[in-house]
């Protein structure tokens, strides 16, 4: 059982540790909503450095282009969905 549900809104985490990070700098901070949930796989952030740690629950999440690009000059409509990690997630409130 995963901790999100599609639909739900989420923010991602605006931290920026050292090392192997699969967080795109571009989406850290910034609001978007859960599309699907993968399952849960091995950590890149500590399988990169040979340590295997516990499963994550993966996500799919939407994010609306503008709120990413503020110059943005595509579609309002335009979005992109990223793979992310629920540790990467935190809920609105």
């Amino acid at each position: 059982m995963s901790r999100l549900n599609p639909g739900e809104a989420v923010r991602v985490r605006d931290d920026y540790p050292p090392g192997h990070i699969r967080t795109p700098i571009y989406l850290r901070g910034k609001q978007g909503v859960v599309e699907r949930y993968f399952g849960a796989f091995g950590n890149p952030e500590t399988l990169a450095y040979n340590q295997p740690g516990p499963k994550k629950d993966l996500y799919k999440v939407r994010f609306r282009a503008t709120d990413l690009w503020p110059d943005y000059q595509g579609s309002p409509k335009d979005t992109v969905e990223a793979d992310l990690y629920d540790h990467w997630l935190e809920t609105m409130k």
